[in-house]
């Protein structure tokens, strides 16, 4: 993945896991459905992780999104890049070593990200908390 000087990808695993566990309890506390973590790391070279969640309607996601970019940017000091906001049917946050997938369920059930990104014979991975 190419970064761009909004996104730089942090070197360091430390500043890579404080970035998960921040986006893991922002969705938390905004009461994202159903949200996983895929660990990428050694298997893409997109982000070490890919975080899906749903909200219960595109005003929720739309509302995920915005905090989840004002807390990485005031928490972290970058910015990251926000695709699909203005209709919020499906949101992505590229935060560098972490891309978020943020959908309504519907969406979310259509595309099943879940099933694309699990590796082998594994099954798709169970939601976490934050």
């Amino acid at each position: 993945m190419a970064t761009s000087s909004t996104t730089p990808r942090p070197s360091d695993p430390a500043e890579v896991a404080a970035l998960h566990q921040l986006i893991l309890s922002s969705l938390d506390d905004d009461q994202a459905v159903e949200t996983i973590s895929i660990p990428l790391a050694g298997k893409s070279s997109i982000a070490d992780f890919m975080v899906i969640a749903s909200g219960r309607s595109t005003r929720q996601v739309a509302s995920m999104a915005a905090k989840l970019s004002e807390r990485i940017k005031a928490e972290q000091g970058r910015s990251p890049r926000i695709e699909g906001l203005p209709t919020a049917d499906w949101v992505l946050i590229d935060a560098g070593d972490v891309i978020v997938h943020l959908f309504r369920p519907e969406v979310r059930s259509f595309y099943n990200l879940e099933r694309m990104w699990s590796f082998g014979d594994a099954p798709p991975p169970e939601p976490t908390r934050g």
